[in-house]
């Protein structure tokens, strides 16, 4: 697998140096659009409304409000807090029953990324133990996001959130209808039930289409069925393996997270504001222009099941390398959502 990027987990004063990858990808076979005529590959230029082909580094971003046009450029992008951040802040620890499954998005991997992999070994077992969520704020690609941490197999995982006002209300007239339903058809429903039940296991399902469609293409080419078309495909940047971090006080900084927090520290959090990047983060780490899964090798892969996930309140960050005699950094207010 291949990095996304490199960045810390601030967990109270302490730091968690990390390596975040994609833990999912797709085994949809790919396919690309041809011209009938002459089986050249298709492809898509770049087009003003009035008829000009334009260069990717003449495109800037714009803002309409049906009447007046709002132009954004790189240089304001730049002037926004988190656009370079590559910290994940927790911002608290909630009950993991209480984040409904609705709201999950993108799973990644978290991989420990300092010479001591303790802090990470201790976050990991400290939210196994109180069977708690940390909920967490974190930038990809310029957008600010809110997740979750949680653990999957002693590895510590970064599921993305929606927000709140993401989430749609179901709204159907037909909730509203008074509907009876007997003792027999309700005590018949759960035998049908009962009957089906079993452990869920994700290896017995497999994408029929996608099987299907991997054999016809196989078969086409056994049968020579096929046009010589030339594409050449970009390689991605290999990953930087350079390690990072070093052995913190753990105690020490978590003495200081504690005795920070009951001083009246979590209380007092803001969530407008920005965050420095005090993060044992790679500043010139970037992020692809978007996740690319790997090739499908076998249409028979199988989706990963997911965990649900939860809230509650906790502490904030400071540098990496606090020592026992250091102050605890000061606070810095969480960051509120910016519209994408």
């Amino acid at each position: 697998m291949r990095s996304i990027w490199k960045g810390s987990i601030a967990f109270g004063l302490v730091n968690v140096p990390i390596k975040v990858y994609a833990a999912t990808e797709t085994h949809d076979v790919s396919l690309h659009q041809i011209h009938d005529e002459d089986k050249a590959r298709i492809r898509y230029k770049r087009v003003c409304e009035l008829g000009h082909e334009v260069e990717y580094g003449d495109i800037q971003r714009a803002y309409d409000d049906g009447e007046k046009t709002v132009v954004l450029t790189s240089d304001d992008f730049k002037q926004l807090p988190q656009e370079q951040s590559h910290e994940i802040e927790v911002l608290e620890f909630v009950p993991v029953d209480q984040v409904d499954p609705m709201m999950f998005e993108k799973t990644y991997y978290l991989e420990p990324d300092s010479r001591s992999p303790k802090a990470y070994v201790l976050l990991r077992k400290t939210l196994e133990q109180t069977d708690r969520l940390a909920i967490v704020q974190f930038t990809l690609r310029q957008k600010t996001r809110l997740g979750v941490l949680r653990v999957h197999d002693d590895v510590l995982l970064l599921q993305g959130l929606l927000w709140g006002d993401e989430v749609r209300a179901a709204d159907f007239a037909a909730l509203d209808t008074s509907v009876k339903v007997s003792a027999n058809e309700l005590k018949m429903s759960s035998s049908l039930v009962e009957s089906m039940s079993a452990d869920f296991d994700p290896d017995r399902y497999t994408d029929e289409y996608q099987e299907e469609l991997q054999q016809l293409i196989d078969a086409k080419l056994d049968a020579g069925d096929d046009v010589d078309t030339a594409a050449t495909f970009g390689e991605q940047p290999s990953a930087d393996d350079d390690e990072g971090g070093d052995v913190i006080d753990l105690m020490a900084a978590l003495r200081a997270s504690v005795d920070k927090n009951r001083s009246g520290g979590a209380g007092s959090r803001s969530r407008s504001g920005s965050r420095s990047g005090a993060a044992h983060a790679d500043a010139d780490a970037e992020e692809p222009a978007e996740e690319k899964a790997p090739a499908k090798k076998a249409p028979a892969e199988k989706a990963a099941a997911k965990k649900p996930a939860a809230r509650k309140p906790a502490a904030k960050k400071a540098t990496a390398d606090e020592s026992a005699s250091e102050k605890p950094a000061a606070k810095k207010p969480a960051t509120r959502k910016k519209a994408s």
